[in-house]
């Protein structure tokens, strides 16, 4: 199994740099910065800014050169704490600023398809937040987009890059049960959308990469306590090859858990997303496994090593690269409509399980 994925990993990457080769200079001189931009600077989206400035005086090759927000006050105000300009519009900022080559899109995700297009077409490459967009139909029109215009386009599925989950890849045999738990405390953010589009696709996303197989049975159930949106959901999967996964999201919680654990022959793996901590525990004869002893001598608890690092970081450094190299992203455009799709799919299921049940009707969500 983990051959295979191997191979399929390297065959995706070699035939998306034949699709998706940038137009002009394959690879950027190492030592020129490239000049990047911000739009929407929002919560996250003021992230973005702060972190590619924080590259920038690390040393990377990077410059902040503006962020976008229709809402000026909140754009002045990020360009001023991180030294950069502010604009109101994408268009705006294009017709001033033809150096920029690289942007973050954290625009409510409505508006991502428009943004990435003028930013595409304006042979800008894009980091595209999660979701990736508000239907399938338009995250199928951003993949378009990228190989039209030939544009380094990566979706932006920040758990990729937590050094947990990074520790956790060499460690996959054959997963066959997930259980997964990402809760959080309530904020007026991102009420626009579902807790499964907001914070249980991270958890998706994952689950989809590390199990490498196609979901055969949804089942899901979910409850609007604090907006008109399911705010917590819990979402059983099935996969054809017969992996099960379980998924507990909220936004309503009391306390912030970001956990995921799984089993395979002869092992249990824990990862706490938080702590950036991956627990080992193998089942071997005579204590042959490697780690240290439990309690029950057959079983031994090892914990790999992971370098702690804030996956903000990590994934923009890797965009960056991408951009230089002019090679395939780590997280493609296609996991991000393979997590969407999944993710409109539960949305949908726990509509249908609402309505079986007699439960109040939630806001309509676009498949």
């Amino acid at each position: 199994m983990p051959n295979i994925k191997i191979t399929q990993s390297a065959c995706w990457h070699s035939v998306y740099n034949l699709l998706y080769q940038p137009v002009g200079s394959s690879f950027l001189q190492a030592d020129k910065p490239i000049s990047v931009a911000v739009v929407g600077v929002g919560v996250f989206g003021r992230n973005h800014a702060r972190v590619y400035q924080e590259l920038e005086q690390q040393g990377e090759p990077v410059h902040l050169t503006g962020v976008v927000d229709p809402n000026l006050d909140r754009a002045d105000a990020v360009a001023r704490e991180f030294g950069c300009r502010a604009f109101g519009s994408v268009e705006q900022m294009l017709t001033t600023h033809t150096e920029i080559r690289a942007a973050s899109v954290a625009a409510p995700t409505v508006h991502h398809l428009a943004v990435a297009r003028a930013l595409m077409e304006a042979g800008i490459d894009v980091l595209i937040e999660k979701p990736l967009a508000a239907s399938r139909a338009e995250a199928d029109e951003l993949v378009k987009l990228a190989a039209t215009h030939k544009r380094i386009a990566q979706a932006g599925h920040l758990e990729r890059f937590n050094p947990a989950v990074r520790a956790t890849v060499p460690l996959l045999t054959q997963p066959m049960f997930f259980e997964v738990h990402r809760l959080s405390v309530f904020t007026p953010r991102s009420l626009d959308v579902d807790v499964v589009l907001d914070l249980m696709i991270h958890d998706l996303d994952i689950v989809l990469s590390f199990a490498n197989s196609p979901v055969k049975e949804v089942r899901a159930v979910g409850l609007p306590i604090l907006s008109g949106k399911v705010d917590i959901a819990n979402v059983r999967l099935e996969f054809e090859s017969g992996c099960v996964a379980n998924f507990t999201a909220s936004r309503v919680s009391t306390e912030r858990v970001r956990k995921l654990r799984f089993f395979q022959p002869q092992q249990y793996v824990s990862v706490d997303y938080g702590r950036q901590e991956v627990l080992v525990f193998t089942v071997g004869a005579d204590g042959d496994a490697p780690g240290a002893p439990t309690v029950n001598p057959q079983i031994r608890v090892a914990k790999p090593p992971v370098t702690s690092e804030e996956p903000l970081h990590a994934e923009l450094r890797s965009f960056l690269n991408a951009v230089r190299q002019g090679s395939a992203p780590v997280v493609p455009l296609e996991d991000g409509c393979r997590a969407l799709a999944l993710a409109l799919d539960i949305v949908a299921a726990t509509r249908a399980h609402g309505k079986k049940a007699g439960l109040p009707t939630l806001a309509e969500t676009k498949g």
